[in-house]
């Protein structure tokens, strides 16, 4: 991991409400150059929605949110340009041809023709698209739409990928192509924020892990850190569920709970 001052991604006391519910509550965080983080959860915890407010398709109520040292709220068509997002379910049109639809990201980023040519060459290479391109996205699978998802993000080259439950439903051999991916992004000084359930993925692939609970960050650093503040020196699934059942246990205790 670079030194901690290459920050990309910088978020400041952000708060994100629907209706009556607090999906983010005054959350500060700082992504750096170089790294793989992962953002851990229960269901419903914040990570969906800090990951959108990112990216700049959900606007916060309080606080800010900086990438690449652009201010989403006042320079968001330059901070869109360093990113790429991947949700969970996969968005492509379903009336264009995979090669269609990479085509259209790559244009909507100016990525000069001979450049996203050979780009998409390696991409389907890797991902095993060669056969699927030229079909329409209607009859992809869910794991062939993720892969296509997955080639258009990087399409660009951006320097924060946004990824949430990256793995779901891609076989064996292309979540392993998808996990080196992410290392050699981080090798060459990107960053990739990754939203996952997977903890085994989270556990070997990440820089550093942050625990998100009821819209609060509950526990930050490295898996060594992690085990020193949980105080277990397991895996990062039993130290998850001890760090989430304190977090849990404590607003009970203080009437925090829902």
């Amino acid at each position: 991991m670079v030194a901690s001052d290459d920050v990309t991604v910088r978020i400041d006391n952000v708060t994100k409400s629907y209706v009556r519910k607090v999906a983010v509550e005054d959350l500060t965080l700082r992504l750096h150059a170089g790294e793989v983080f992962a953002f851990l959860g229960p269901n419903g915890a914040g990570k969906t929605t800090t990951l959108k407010m990112t990216t700049g398709l959900l606007r916060p109520d309080r606080g800010t949110i900086a990438v690449c040292g652009h201010c989403l709220q006042r320079e968001a068509r330059q901070a869109k340009q360093h990113i790429a997002y991947v949700p969970d379910m996969p968005f492509v049109y379903e009336k264009l041809t995979g090669r269609e639809f990479i085509r259209f990201t790559r244009e909507i980023y100016a990525v000069p023709t001979d450049v996203a040519n050979r780009r998409l060459g390696e991409l389907s290479e890797r991902l095993e698209l060669d056969g699927y391109l030229d079909q329409l996205c209607e009859t992809y699978s869910h794991g062939t739409k993720q892969k296509v998802a997955l080639a258009a993000a990087l399409i660009h080259a951006p320097r924060v990928l946004i990824v949430d439950e990256p793995m779901v439903g891609l076989d064996p051999r292309t979540a392993r192509v998808t996990r080196d991916m992410f290392r050699e992004i981080a090798a060459q000084g990107g960053t990739v924020f990754m939203s996952t359930h997977t903890l085994d993925v989270a556990e070997h692939l990440a820089d550093r892990i942050g625990i998100i609970h009821r819209g609060r960050l509950v526990a930050l650093g490295t898996l060594a850190e992690l085990r020193r503040q949980s105080a277990i020196d397991g895996r990062l699934e039993d130290i998850f569920l001890a760090i989430t059942s304190e977090a849990a246990s404590d607003e009970v205790n203080t009437g925090g709970g829902l």
